[in-house]
């Protein structure tokens, strides 16, 4: 009897494992009908970016053709350039290209358009520039500096955060009397102000070694006059006066000759402010925030500025109408970039640049210089009232 009960309870148990064996051959064969069935798996390039429809259908092929045939106008709003290409290429293709880029336009042309000049007659070929267009002898740049909105890099911190709210690398740049830059610090980070920044740059070390590394030429008496007088970049008061650096004096309680050395300053400084602002409307994305890599944005920045001296070279007719120009009684007409979108000036912390009294008696005879019979302009009286 009990030979029999294990005989049942063990075909029982068989059955039972033949049952389930049987479910799971079902299911897996289920499982692999299910895969056959299933759509191919897409691959990443898009139907509408292959090379057959960019030729027939991409911005290249089609609409700038017929921009660059009818309409030049609308060709040149539309690429911001003479000549510019916009084809259907994928985001994440055009991101490992930008570095190339970058590269390739700054070693073929950044030491032609964009070099500190290093030789005397180099300097004073400057010179002679700013004081036959803008009246200020000696003078061999203007300085400036500006933020660019950058996302917050990874891993630092408030360090890019500058003093409105926001994360931003800085672009301090030398610009000459034709709104070409002439030298130019990138990348500093955004909490950084104009003093520190230039303190610490080769620029300064260069304009004031005792050694004159940069060549500059010897002092030399003003047109019309008997004084040697030094030569000199001009800033605003974010940095310290000297020798090499003049700045306006303070608006506070001024005499005459020191609003008019104030006047004919902000007349020679307008050009830096005009290369700032022809820069940003011309090349947009730096008046967006940057979404790369701090290095990255630094290539992309540097790109810019020699394109900018490349166009200011070749083709400087396609910056007439942005740039401020001056009437017959040189009233200011306001360039188009003033109606535009502009960079953020960098922070200006004036108690750390108290200055020298070098600088200072050299500002004060470029005053009575400029309120002088030898160098007076007509029209500066009627322009501080």
């Amino acid at each position: 009897m009990g030979d029999e009960t294990t005989r049942k309870k063990k075909a029982a148990a068989l059955l039972l494992l033949m049952h389930l064996q049987e479910q799971d051959e079902k299911l897996l064969q289920g499982r692999n009908n299910q895969r056959r069935r299933r759509k191919p798996r897409s691959i990443w390039v898009r139907k509408w970016l292959s090379d057959k429809r960019r030729e027939r259908y991409g911005h290249y092929s089609t609409l700038l053709n017929e921009l660059k045939t009818e309409d030049e106008k609308a060709f040149y709003n539309y690429t911001r350039l003479p000549r510019g290409l916009t084809m259907r290429v994928a985001p994440n293709t055009i991101s490992r290209v930008i570095n190339e880029v970058c590269d390739a336009i700054k070693a073929e042309f950044a030491a032609e358009v964009i070099q500190c000049p290093t030789k005397t007659e180099e300097w004073t070929a400057l010179v002679e520039q700013f004081e036959k267009r803008w009246q200020f002898p000696h003078c061999c740049g203007a300085l400036d500096g500006k933020h660019v909105a950058v996302t917050c890099p990874w891993n630092t911190g408030s360090v890019y955060r500058n003093y409105k709210g926001f994360f931003s690398i800085v672009l301090m740049a030398l610009v000459d009397a034709d709104c070409k830059f002439l030298w130019i610090d990138v990348g500093s980070d955004g909490s950084s102000n104009d003093a520190s920044i230039y303190n610490g740059s080769e620029l300064k070390e260069g304009l004031e070694r005792t050694n004159n590394i940069f060549n500059l030429p010897k002092e030399k008496s003003l047109p019309g006059d008997d004084v040697p007088v030094p030569y000199y970049i001009v800033g605003d008061n974010a940095f310290g006066i000297n020798k090499r650096l003049m700045n306006p004096f303070s608006i506070r309680n001024m005499e005459h000759n020191e609003r008019i050395f104030n006047y004919r300053l902000s007349r020679a400084r307008r050009v830096v402010e005009n290369a700032f602002g022809i820069l940003a409307h011309k090349f947009r994305v730096l008046l967006r925030t940057m979404n790369q890599r701090p290095e990255t944005c630094r290539k992309i920045i540097t790109t810019c500025v020699i394109l900018h001296n490349l166009i200011r070279l070749r083709y400087p007719a396609t910056h007439n109408n942005l740039m401020d120009l001056e009437d017959q009684n040189q009233n200011v007409i306001p360039g188009a970039w003033r109606n535009d979108k502009v960079l953020l000036d960098v922070y200006h912390e004036r108690a750390r640049n108290t200055g020298t009294q070098e600088g200072r008696q050299i500002r004060r005879y470029l005053g009575h210089y400029f309120t002088s019979k030898a160098g007076s302009v007509p029209w500066q009286d009627k322009m501080i009232l």
